[in-house]
């Protein structure tokens, strides 16, 4: 999955897959999450988001389920 580089402190960069609608975000922690069933909008959002922090924080953590990958 192709990522893009975030300007922000808490996430380094986004992955989209829409095929199966799986978002994966990578922290600046060094961990990788898998978030499913996630909307083409709510990636978009993410990625023109103010604050993508906040963002994730409000629309995306305990919204769509999880995996941590690593």
């Amino acid at each position: 999955m192709r990522r893009h580089r975030l300007d922000s402190t808490a996430i380094t960069s986004a992955g989209y897959d829409a095929d199966v609608a799986v978002l994966e975000l990578e922290f600046t922690s060094g961990e990788v999450y898998r978030y499913f069933a996630v909307p083409p909008s709510v990636h978009r959002a993410l990625l023109s988001a103010d604050s993508a922090g906040r963002f994730f924080r409000e629309s995306i953590r305990d919204v769509y389920p999880a995996e941590h990958v690593r």
